[in-house]
C-alpha cells in the first residue's frame, strides 16, 4: 500500500495528494514489486534502500548514501489475534529514508499505531517537508509507545498472576512464558534504538536546530525510561515465573508423598486379606466370629500405621 501526503498551510496540516511532489511524505506499507519500483525511479534512489526495513530481522541503523539517509528503528505492534483476549506484542523495523531535501518515505512491512497516529493528524506541528522534525517527532512517539504498551503488559501480567493463584492451569503459565517474550523483545528493541538516537545527537547525522535538539533529548529520555521499565518487569516476571516452577514443583511432590503414603496404608489390609484367605490352616479359622475379629485387627492396625505416617508428615 503506498500513500502520499503533503502539507499546504502553516498549521501543519496535510492531505493526501495522488502526484509525487518534492516536499511530500510517501509512506510504504507492505509495498509490492510494482510500487517499490514506482518510488525508486520516481525519487531516483536504490530500490534496496525500500527493500531493507521490510526485513523482519534488520537492526535498528542509520545509513547514509551521497545525499540520501537511511534511519532504520524498531517500532512496537500489537500480535493478538481478532479471536484473542490475551494480549502478545513484538516488533517489527520502520524505515525513514531522506532523499536530499526533497522527499521523506516511511516504509514498514506492515502497518503499525505509530504511522496511523500521523496519518490521522493526532500528532500537532507535522510538517511533510521540515524531514528532520518529522524523523524525530516519530522517534518520540515510538518511544511513548513502548511506555504505553508496558504499562499495558505490566496491567496484563497481575491479571494473569491473578487468576494463576485461583487456578494453577497450562493457560496461564503460557501467556506468561508470552508476555516474558514481549518484553525481551522491547528492551531489545529499545536498545538499539537508543543506540540510533545517541548517533544522531552526537555525529549530527542529519541537519537539525535547537528545537529538533529538544525533541531528540526528550525522545532519549523516553526511551531510557522504557528500557528502565522493561528492564524491572522483565526480572519481576522471571522472578515470578521461577516461584510458580518452585510451587507447581512442590505441590507435585506433595501429591506424590500423599499417594506414597496412601498405598502404604492401604497396602496392609491387602496384606493381611491375603493371608488369611490362603487355603491353609489360620488363627480365628474356627471362631464363628473370626472374620469380625479379624477385620477389627485390620482395621486397629492400618489405624495405627496412619497415625505413625501422619506424626512423620509422610500423609
Amino acid at each position: 500500500m503506498m500513500k502520499i501526503y503533503k502539507t499546504f498551510d502553516e498549521q501543519g496540516l496535510f492531505r493526501e495528494v495522488s502526484n509525487i511532489e518534492k516536499g511530500c511524505w510517501i509512506n510504504l506499507v507492505a509495498p509490492t514489486e510494482q510500487e517499490i519500483n514506482t518510488i525508486s525511479q520516481a525519487v531516483k534512489i536504490s530500490d534496496e534502500f525500500i527493500r531493507y526495513p521490510l526485513d523482519q530481522e534488520e537492526r535498528a541503523r542509520i545509513d547514509t548514501d551521497d545525499e540520501l539517509i537511511l534511519i532504520v528503528e524498531d517500532v512496537p505492534i500489537d500480535e493478538t489475534p481478532n479471536d484473542l483476549d490475551d494480549e502478545a506484542f513484538s516488533t517489527i523495523p520502520l524505515g525513514m529514508i531522506v532523499v536530499r531535501d526533497d522527499f521523506f518515505i516511511t516504509v514498514c512491512s506492515r502497518e503499525n499505531q505509530i504511522i496511523k497516529d500521523f496519518e490521522a493528524c493526532k500528532i500537532k506541528g507535522v510538517f511533510t517537508f521540515k524531514k528532520t522534525r518529522f524523523i524525530l517527532q516519530i522517534m518520540y512517539r515510538t518511544a511513548t509507545s513502548y511506555l504505553s504498551h508496558l504499562k499495558l503488559i505490566n496491567k496484563e501480567t497481575d491479571k494473569t498472576v491473578d487468576r494463576l493463584q485461583k487456578s494453577m492451569r497450562n493457560e496461564e503459565l503460557i501467556k506468561l512464558l508470552a508476555l516474558q517474550k514481549s518484553l525481551v523483545y522491547f528492551t531489545t528493541s529499545l536498545k538499539a534504538n537508543e543506540i540510533v538516537m545517541e548517533k544522531i545527537l552526537r555525529g549530527h547525522v542529519i541537519k537539525m536546530y535547537d528545537e529538533d535538539e529538544d525533541i531528540l533529548e526528550d525522545a532519549i529520555v523516553e526511551n531510557k525510561q522504557a528500557i528502565e521499565m522493561g528492564t524491572i518487569y522483565r526480572d519481576i516476571l522471571s522472578g515470578t515465573m521461577d516461584a510458580y516452577a518452585s510451587v507447581i514443583s512442590n505441590n507435585l511432590n506433595i501429591v506424590m508423598k500423599f499417594l506414597a503414603g496412601i498405598t502404604i496404608v492401604f497396602a496392609i489390609p491387602a496384606a493381611i486379606a491375603g493371608i488369611w484367605g490362603m487355603n491353609v490352616n489360620v488363627p480365628f479359622a474356627d471362631n464363628p466370629y473370626g472374620f469380625w475379629i479379624v477385620c477389627v485387627i485390620t482395621a486397629v492396625i492400618t489405624l495405627i500405621a496412619y497415625f505413625i505416617m501422619k506424626k512423620k508428615d509422610m500423609m
